[in-house]
């Protein structure tokens, strides 16, 4: 790829989804955009580049822009967030919200395994939570990604990557040489393409909102919004589950949680922006 074709795709995910793409990284991006270019029908990426260079096709953009988006994700990735999650933030769920529904929010949900692992956290923990309902959304802004969470298929290694024996059998099904997990868990879910980094309030409010992984591939700006629309999202007294290394600094609009690395609640004093 030539320099200015990099700069070309560093600048296009910035613009549509906030991406942070290193132009420098040659490799990665050729690796990442090569596929979509022979998907496309282009004897190269540099004649893909040139097309959309005088077409500018949204279509087109918008799957070199999900190509570079990060989606690397293991069951129960960081045991202690689950058990947080199990613990603590269930059952305190449970008895402030006296049977109103439970809104639960996995943010960037890759190839599904985050939203699958609280799938089975919730069932798991169904006896101790009395009646409440709770409603579980996914999200992420790859809808190849998408595809591929709600198929719900995984190999034998993928399901070996963080999900315990016990879990396996009890919540999967064997379907061929893949894994899926049982009807149960998938008709838990209910799922969306959403970018994180554009407006969301339409969403509603979240009690609990997951956004583990993706921050970190934001440029600043998009990183500072996001953060801003997850808080104005967040319901009163609910969560935010972030990766604990997250840049947050400079955002007001949520504070840790006193000895929980990584959970969040909303501040209190903060206001969206009109």
């Amino acid at each position: 790829m030539k320099p200015e074709d990099r700069e070309l795709v560093a600048q296009l995910c910035a613009a549509r989804a906030g991406l942070r793409v290193d132009p420098d990284k040659a490799y990665l991006l050729e690796s990442r955009l090569g596929p979509v270019a022979r998907r496309e029908g282009y004897a190269s990426i540099g004649d893909m580049l040139q097309t959309l260079r005088t077409k500018r096709e949204e279509r087109l953009i918008w799957a070199i822009v999900e190509c570079m988006v990060t989606a690397e994700t293991a069951f129960f990735r960081d045991a202690a967030v689950f058990e947080t999650f199990s613990e603590e933030v269930l059952p305190t769920l449970a008895k402030q919200r006296e049977g109103e529904p439970i809104r639960i929010w996995s943010a960037a949900c890759g190839a599904g395994q985050e939203v699958y692992s609280l799938a089975m956290t919730i069932e798991d923990q169904k006896a101790k939570l009395a009646d409440a309902r709770i409603d579980l959304f996914a999200s992420d802004l790859s809808a190849r990604a998408l595809e591929k969470a709600q198929s719900g298929l995984y190999t034998q290694f993928e399901v070996q990557r963080g999900l315990p024996i016990r879990q396996l059998v009890r919540h999967f099904e064997k379907n061929d040489e893949m894994w899926m997990p049982s009807p149960r868990l998938r008709q838990m879910i209910r799922w969306r393409r959403v970018n994180i980094a554009a407006d969301i309030l339409g969403l509603g409010k979240f009690d609990a909102i997951f956004c583990r992984g993706a921050l970190s591939c934001l440029i600043e700006p998009a990183r500072k919004r996001a953060l801003e629309q997850l808080a104005a999202v967040l319901a009163d007294g609910g969560y935010l589950f972030l990766d604990a290394d997250d840049e947050i600094a400079t955002v007001d609009a949520i504070q840790q949680v006193a000895g929980r690395a990584g959970l969040y609640a909303r501040n209190p004093d903060f206001r969206v922006a009109a």
